[in-house]
């Protein structure tokens, strides 16, 4: 039976953080163990195009290009690094993923998303994801210079820091009936999400959603699937 192991919200830094060397410990060790694993996005916290970002995780890079030669990885972009790009899947092997993505096992079928697409009470996150990830938006920035993307990035970074602070933890979760909308196009499928960071188990009459935490530097979580759907600690 296939054995498929789901991470999401890493958020890792460039620099040897004890995150960063906590998920590489994850790579070695555990997710060695999987037929195929699924990064549900935001495994960086910034990612400024392949050309800048990739000299600034080695060991990841190299973590999840050994990983690859026993273990498939499939990574979806997030809203922090949706610019991970083929020169990243060229050095890594990792597969980008697109979503909503059917996940199908013997036991049940899975609807895989990062999550931000769902949280639509926000309309100020929606307006500003739908521009910065525009293709022509994208196309631009990444012929910037690399003063002018950092200076951007970090001011980008700054002004969504400080909107957070006044807005509702309710507005920042997922909508429910855009939700029901995606998951009705998935009959008898469950749902497997991150972003919210708000690990938990949401039962429906129609399907059940399961909500991936983010990682701190001493603990992280996974959803495992093989006989069954079971959460882990890393550590």
């Amino acid at each position: 039976m296939t054995r498929t192991l789901l991470i999401a919200d890493l958020h890792l830094v460039s620099g040897e953080t004890d995150k960063t060397n906590l998920f590489i410990k994850f790579c070695h060790e555990k997710a060695i163990e999987a037929d195929q694993i699924f990064i549900l996005g935001d495994l960086f916290n910034t990612w400024l195009g392949d050309d800048l970002s990739l000299d600034a995780y080695p060991s990841v890079i190299s973590a999840l290009k050994t990983l690859n030669k026993t273990t498939k990885v499939f990574i979806a972009s997030g809203n922090r690094d949706f610019l991970l790009g083929d020169e990243f899947t060229k050095q890594t092997d990792c597969v980008l993923l697109n979503t909503p993505y059917l996940l199908e096992t013997n036991s049940k079928n899975y609807i895989l998303v990062h999550g931000d697409e769902l949280c639509t009470d926000d309309k100020q996150y929606q307006r500003l994801k739908s521009f910065l990830q525009h293709p022509i938006t994208k196309f631009i920035f990444l012929h910037l210079s690399t003063k002018t993307r950092l200076k951007l990035s970090g001011q980008l970074r700054k002004k969504s820091v400080a909107a957070q602070r006044y807005k509702s933890l309710e507005i920042m979760d997922i909508n429910q009936n855009t939700t029901d909308k995606l998951m009705q196009k998935y009959a008898g499928s469950d749902l497997i999400h991150g972003h919210t960071h708000r690990q938990n188990i949401h039962k429906n009459a129609q399907y059940t959603r399961y909500v991936l935490g983010d990682w701190r530097a001493d603990k992280g979580n996974a959803i495992e699937i093989s006989e069954q759907l079971n959460y882990l600690e890393i550590h």
